[in-house]
């Protein structure tokens, strides 16, 4: 469909296709083999200013939003999920900075992030605190003029490639959730490390690690908002990222699909291009009819995002929900439309199934996206009466 584009977006769209023809492409299967993060496509990313897209422009980037991100990212992922996975997680990261920093740290922080001289991560999950974000464990003590930080992070993407991370932490137990406080941390502060590098089913070639924080002195000026303001920027963190997510799924599943379409015009079976079989035509179409539908809602919800609107987590969490629900269908389908060739690594739709199942996990597991919209849809339903 057209969705009527300006120059701009088109501009994006385009370089961010050809970005992943001619770069991604080639070496996503060794990428995902060897768990290699693509520093290479990094870099071209940032020579290209896409690390910048969504990052004002008197911080040195383009000014414009997230629906023009989610066009970069569905690029991507329609090549390769775990190189987009390494360039939305940065996203992930900055929104802390981005919504609530002050003046000081962005000047700081953002135009090395929009450069992409300085990579970004998000630490917000660890053991016990996954989809129950308010059990988080790692404590941040005030000592003078210093925070000292303690405790794990774990499955952190971008995971010790990053050099900024945005943390939160337990500033006052006694206060549950209300207790947690954001802060900015730097790769190389002393008692800052990173513990094991996970071997994961998919998005291999993206960096999933754990951050370990003993003892860890950062000055108090590394504190985003206000102490207490940790699980607000937190969840509007993710408010922001969700259609990032959607994108990506999306964008997995156009690169299946037009995979799956190709082997079956291609493939001849019973004397006939397998497409030629309606069982087939109508698994093909039920793959594009969906596409289309994640498409047009995650595209829609960007843009309502990106007027300003105050509460969106019902929306993004819509996004997120359905787009990934339809990437993971559509990679299975893919699979089973090219029949044991599917199965075999010298075709992409074994790896994109593989990956896609990642996309109703993190950022908030898929059931949880039904909490979040069954909640809002509660609080607007008591609002009529």
């Amino acid at each position: 469909m057209d969705y009527f584009l300006t120059e701009e977006q088109l501009m994006i769209r385009d370089l961010a296709r050809q970005i992943s023809d001619e770069k991604v492409l080639p070496v996503r299967a060794e990428l995902d083999e060897k768990e290699e993060f693509p520093w290479d496509i990094m870099n071209t990313l940032a020579e290209s200013d896409f690390l910048g897209i969504y990052i004002p422009e008197e911080y040195g980037g383009m000014g414009m939003g997230g629906f023009e991100f989610t066009l970069a990212v569905e690029e991507l992922s329609r090549a390769c999920l775990g190189v987009s996975t390494s360039y939305a997680a940065n996203a992930l990261g900055t929104y802390p900075l981005l919504l609530y920093g002050s003046e000081e740290q962005k000047k700081t922080y953002l135009p090395d992030i929009a450069s992409g001289k300085r990579l970004v991560a998000f630490g917000l999950t660890e053991a016990n605190a996954g989809s129950d974000a308010a059990g988080v464990q790692t404590t941040a003590a005030r000592d003078g003029d210093e925070y000292v930080l303690n405790g794990t992070k774990q499955w952190i993407t971008n995971g010790g490639e990053a050099e900024i991370y945005t943390i939160i932490a337990i500033t006052d137990r006694n206060k549950g959730a209300r207790g947690a406080s954001a802060f900015v941390v730097e790769k190389g502060t002393p008692g800052f490390s990173f513990g094991k590098k996970e071997n994961k089913l998919g998005i291999r070639a993206s960096s999933t690690s754990e951050l370990i924080f003993e003892d860890c002195r950062i000055p108090k000026g590394n504190l985003i908002a206000r102490e207490g303001m940790g699980f607000i920027v937190a969840m509007k963190t993710l408010d922001k990222s969700r259609t990032g997510v959607g994108a990506q799924g999306v964008g997995v599943a156009q690169g299946a699909f037009e995979a799956a379409a190709e082997f079956a015009k291609d493939r001849v079976q019973f004397g006939q291009p397998v497409i030629s079989i309606q069982a087939v035509q109508h698994m093909l179409a039920d793959m594009a009819t969906e596409i289309e539908a994640a498409r047009a809602l995650v595209y829609s919800v960007a843009k309502y995002i990106d007027t300003g609107v105050k509460d969106v987590s019902k929306e993004s969490a819509m996004a997120k929900l359905f787009a990934t629900d339809v990437a993971m269908k559509v990679t299975v389908d893919a699979v089973q439309v090219m029949g044991g060739s599917g199965y075999m690594k010298e075709y992409p739709v074994e790896k994109m199934m593989r990956d896609a199942k990642i996309l109703q996990i993190y950022e908030g597991t898929n059931q949880i996206q039904k909490n979040v919209i069954g909640q809002a849809l509660i609080k607007e339903t008591a609002k009529k009466k």
